[in-house]
């Protein structure tokens, strides 16, 4: 399967970017990235940019005129144009402006452009505190209790929709924990590695909140990229995907490897538990996964922290140049 012009919305963001480096590699005559980098970097881009098929668009999925011009001569979307979790409960009305009415401006520009599949970035946030675990594609999605995981079910509905209406191919993903360089080291929404790595490396102690023993499926984000890949060349369409490892870590279990690696004799202390999506576990079923799409986690933990603690250091070298 030739992949042709591709587009990213989200593009420079942490999947995106890491998506547009596999889609250049792979032989995607265009890389089109659509981004309004408030959260993405462009700096993320520059090994894309290297392969002198990236085009970079600066916009927003929730402009419509923006997203039809990234939309020309496209045969396949990545949908990765998202705000964090902890974002879209300080900023409700913002999250679904972006996660809903960017999601629906992006499949209806798909749908007019005769976009052959469209693979999109859906979340384990959907199913809120499992009842059963490893957590199945099937899992009911009653439990969240998130805007951010309300409108990553919602937009799964429009694929469905899209789908019966026009044909619209499509692969939903629900990522879980997803880590790893290009994390956002600068933004007001970092996520809790980074401000671990930022304690560790001050001579503070990482904050666990909780008695640590919640548990997460942390994986690598360029297995993210690669199941992407994977989704968008498979003949599979009009299905839902776990994206994990099926392999869950203690948030203890985290703190202690992230304190290891980085070479420090702190003990974690802890905090009282998150408000924002108090979610005490979360372990993905990887098996529909790797059945039908062939994808399955490579990266370890320990290997991946490591390569996240070492992109971080040099980022902090530069930052400080």
């Amino acid at each position: 399967m030739t992949l042709g012009r591709v587009l990213i919305t989200g593009g420079a963001g942490l999947v995106g970017s890491h998506l547009a480096d596999a889609l250049a590699e792979a032989g995607a005559s265009e890389v089109v990235v659509l981004d309004d980098f408030s959260r993405g970097r462009l700096e993320n881009l520059r090994q894309a940019d290297a392969s002198q098929r990236l085009r970079i668009i600066e916009g927003d999925v929730r402009d419509r005129r923006d997203v039809s011009r990234a939309m020309a001569g496209v045969s396949l979307v990545f949908h990765q144009a998202a705000i964090r979790i902890t974002q879209c409960a300080e900023e409700p009305r913002l999250a679904k402006d972006v996660l809903v009415d960017g999601t629906f401006n992006v499949l209806e520009a798909a749908a007019r452009a005769g976009v052959r599949k469209v693979v999109a970035a859906s979340s384990a946030s959907v199913y809120g505190l499992a009842a059963t675990f490893p957590i199945l594609e099937t899992h009911h999605p009653y439990s969240n209790r998130t805007l951010y995981g309300a409108a990553k079910l919602f937009n799964e509905g429009l694929l469905r929709s899209f789908n019966e209406m026009y044909g619209l191919e499509y692969v939903a993903l629900r990522y879980f924990n997803v880590y790893g360089p290009r994390m956002d080291i600068f933004g007001a929404y970092t996520e809790v590695l980074v401000r671990w790595m930022e304690a560790i490396a001050a001579g503070r102690p990482p904050v666990v909140f909780g008695d640590g023993t919640d548990t997460m499926d942390f994986v690598h984000v360029r297995d993210v990229a690669r199941a992407n890949l994977l989704a968008a060349t498979s003949p599979v369409t009009d299905a839902v995907f776990n994206v994990g490892t099926g392999v869950e870590t203690t948030l203890n279990v985290l703190a202690d490897t992230l304190l290891s690696i980085m070479e420090s004799p702190l003990r974690p202390e802890h905090a009282a538990p998150r408000r924002i999506n108090p979610v005490a576990r979360r372990l993905a079923s990887v098996d529909d996964a790797r059945e039908q799409l062939g994808f399955r986690a490579e990266i370890s933990l320990e290997d991946g922290l490591r390569e996240l603690v070492a992109w971080w250091h040099e980022q902090r070298s530069t930052a400080h140049l």
